[in-house]
């Protein structure tokens, strides 16, 4: 089957030399080619080409309901040569032009300047038959002008769990970025897995992941401490006319209106995550999504047994991200999110110091409350839950034995844990047979315990 005739609509952001003469929202775009790394400045992504992974390629999975349910496509197109190709980043969609998003955020509590993507590629928008707008990114992809010392590649054992995560999210009905497939080289890439000199040599893999918008908290952060004010005001009207249409562009307190909304609907997100056991890991600035949404998953975690000191990220040594700190973090996240929205206070003329302290206040207020409505662990009723229909607790979270014991099956070429793991925690709420039978549901097993993850990927 042909891949690119079905897909109808194929978009991308519209740079300020394309939007000329229209009425469309127009971001401009960095001046400098090429994918060097380098201070960029005064606009919102770079042009940037995949590059193409080395030797033999495999489709070593594919997320069905994505493909036919979000790309409107038949899932027998994934198994064409051309389909390889695109979602590796060998070859382009007709239309496409590949970006790089610049961005910048506070990691483990302290301003970390340019960020941006330093291993992704946005490939696109995608409206599909639903209406639905989709932004395409391919992880993985090779370096970008925000690569910084990296190599722009990622390894099988993150994109393993980044597809399977994403996708089990989704089924836990957390809201997520989705993962559309996985893609696996024998290019070798080399890792210092634990950051402890001990470096070895893994192998590169592409994720194709989905998302309504990958603009994050960092995203406007960037802009507001280098004072690029118009830019500022360009990305925050973009993001509110497009994904956020109940707050009128004519209100004079639009950005006052977005931020309560962002943070109603982050205290929803982390409420979510702790329900299901889920610590992030890496919840910094510029993983936090404006549409609060989970993404950029790397060192997390599902709590095994309960433990507010639960912490997934062997490179957090304080344990700043721990399970039961997310809410605090989510919190100081939400501050920044306020003082890089000041100057636009200042447009409308708000009291800052007064509009902080009241919006600081209540956003504490409502996050705790959202958070312990829904943390169920913590709940004085907790074994009344255990004992609830099935569909309110998963019996399947991807623990990080499941994930460890499919990443150790993939590096071998042996795909079948992946694809068992994808449908098992498809439908996380329904006992299984094969899972049962794999221990999915029992203790860890012993080897478990000795298991670590980290930031590297």
């Amino acid at each position: 089957p042909c891949f690119t005739a079905r897909i109808p609509v194929w978009t991308s952001y519209k740079t300020a030399q394309e939007a000329e003469g229209s009425d469309s929202e127009a971001f401009p775009v960095d001046q400098v080619d090429g994918n060097f790394v380098r201070a960029v400045r005064n606009c919102v992504f770079s042009k940037s080409i995949p590059t193409p992974l080395k030797g033999p390629l495999r489709l070593a999975a594919v997320s069905k309901d994505v493909i036919e349910g979000i790309l409107d496509l038949d899932a027998a197109v994934t198994q064409s040569e051309d389909f390889l190709l695109y979602v590796s980043g060998a070859r382009l969609m007709p239309g496409s032009v590949p970006l790089a998003h610049r961005y910048g955020g506070h990691q483990f509590g302290y301003w970390a300047g340019q960020l941006g993507d330093g291993r992704a590629h946005f490939l696109g928008q995608y409206t599909n038959r639903k209406g639905e707008i989709w932004d395409l990114q391919l992880k993985g992809s090779g370096k970008t002008p925000y690569s910084r010392s990296g190599d722009g590649r990622a390894v099988i054992r993150s994109s393993v769990r980044e597809f399977l995560c994403s996708e089990a999210m989704h089924s836990l009905g957390v809201p997520t970025s989705r993962a559309a497939s996985l893609v696996v080289s024998k290019e070798p890439v080399l890792r210092d897995q634990f950051y402890n000199g001990n470096v070895k040599t893994e192998r590169g893999a592409v994720v194709l992941r989905l998302a309504k918008s990958w603009f994050r908290i960092g995203s406007l952060e960037i802009l507001s401490r280098t004072g690029e004010i118009d830019l500022l005001r360009k990305l925050l009207n973009f993001v509110i006319e497009e994904h956020f249409p109940s707050i009128s562009s004519d209100d004079p307190d639009k950005y006052l209106v977005l931020y309560a909304t962002i943070v109603n609907e982050t205290a929803h997100l982390i409420a979510s995550w702790m329900s299901v056991g889920f610590a992030h890991g890496v919840c910094n600035t510029d993983n936090f999504s404006l549409l609060s949404i989970t993404i950029d998953y790397g060192p997390f975690g599902f709590m095994e047994s309960y433990d507010p000191n639960f912490v997934p990220n062997t490179s957090d040594d304080e344990g700043r991200y721990s399970i039961g700190a997310q809410a605090n973090v989510g919190l100081f996240n939400l501050e920044k999110l306020l003082e890089a929205l000041s100057p636009m206070m200042e447009d409308t003329q708000s009291d800052f110091t007064m509009t902080f302290r009241q919006l600081s206040e209540a956003s504490a207020q409502q996050l705790r409350l959202q958070i312990y409505k829904r943390l169920i662990c913590v709940h004085s009723y907790f074994f009344i839950f255990t004992n609830l229909p099935t569909d309110v607790n998963p019996r399947y979270v991807l623990r990080n034995w499941m994930a460890e014991s499919a990443v150790r099956k993939a590096e071998v070429d042996d795909f079948s844990e992946v694809e068992l793991l994808h449908r098992v925690l498809s439908v996380p709420f329904v006992t299984q047979e094969t899972a049962e039978e794999a221990g999915y549901a029992a203790r860890p097993p012993s080897w478990a315990k000795r298991l670590k993850v980290s930031c590297s990927s």
